[in-house]
């Protein structure tokens, strides 16, 4: 089963566009899960048993157990084999963000479909299609290619004019005429009109989108424009503000309900 077919199914399945994003960070997360042998982990698997039937996907990014060395990616790789035991058929994305040439993405993407086994990675496609076809030789996973990312400073580079248009935008025109299936694509919710314009140009192909949450996007200007004529086709990522809720589950359910009020 391919990436898009297992996420298909999980929407179904949970009527969900939300995409929860594991990125636990031992200063903020609940005291009890600081007296267990490991920390990450429990915090986690506490995350995904209360919500596992309100997301269509996982999230975890790399960079919060890379920041504990070796045991927070022990950690990592504990949770990636959790959720494939237990909860089988949710698709889990690794946001890694790779970008290399072709010789060294070879190595990430072995890592992050062979190693980690994550049904998809994100990764800067900024390099050109050699560094990306690495990604792209494991057929039934997806690679989401950042085009438009959630920071405020994204506009700094991501904008630059060429030509009366933005360097996003002739990024996303020249990645439209890569026939891929596998290929999906990165904006952030909290520029929904880019959103917009670059859903115009991808029309059926999954999108990845973050923002909702802590970094304050507009649920429904994100939503109507993100989806696809069915209505689907994007995954909706938020961490912080559920994660580090007083209620996680109760939180989620929330967000999941204002995703679904606009689809």
């Amino acid at each position: 089963m391919n990436f898009r077919q297992k996420l298909d199914n999980t929407i179904k399945k949970n009527n969900s566009l939300l995409c929860i994003g594991l990125d636990p960070d031992l200063d903020r997360i609940p005291k009890n899960f600081l007296q267990t042998s490991d920390p990450i982990f429990e915090f986690n698997k506490s995350i995904i048993d209360q919500t596992h039937d309100l997301v269509c996907t996982y999230k975890p990014n790399i960079a919060f157990y890379e920041a504990y060395g070796i045991d927070g990616l022990k950690s990592l790789k504990l949770t990636m084999e959790y959720l494939r035991k237990k909860y089988p058929e949710i698709p889990i994305i690794l946001d890694a963000k790779r970008g290399d040439i072709p010789n060294t993405a070879e190595k990430y993407a072995k890592s992050v479909f062979e190693y980690w086994n994550a049904d998809a990675v994100t990764i800067f496609p900024n390099l050109g299609l050699d560094s990306i076809l690495p990604f792209l030789k494991y057929k039934d996973k997806l690679t989401i290619l950042l085009i438009k990312t959630s920071n405020p400073d994204s506009k700094m580079f991501q904008d630059i004019s060429f030509d009366k248009e933005p360097y996003f935008i002739k990024m996303a025109k020249i990645i439209s005429k890569w026939k891929y299936a596998n290929l999906g694509i990165f904006v952030g919710a909290t520029f929904p009109e880019e959103l917009k314009r670059i859903r115009n140009i991808f029309p059926e192909t999954l999108f990845l989108s973050a923002g909702l949450g802590a970094q304050d996007a507009n649920i429904e200007r994100s939503v109507k424009t993100g989806i696809n004529n069915s209505k689907s086709g994007i995954m909706f990522n938020a961490g912080r503000s559920i994660i580090y809720s007083n209620d996680p589950r109760n939180e989620a359910i929330k967000t999941k309900k204002q995703i679904n009020k606009y689809r």
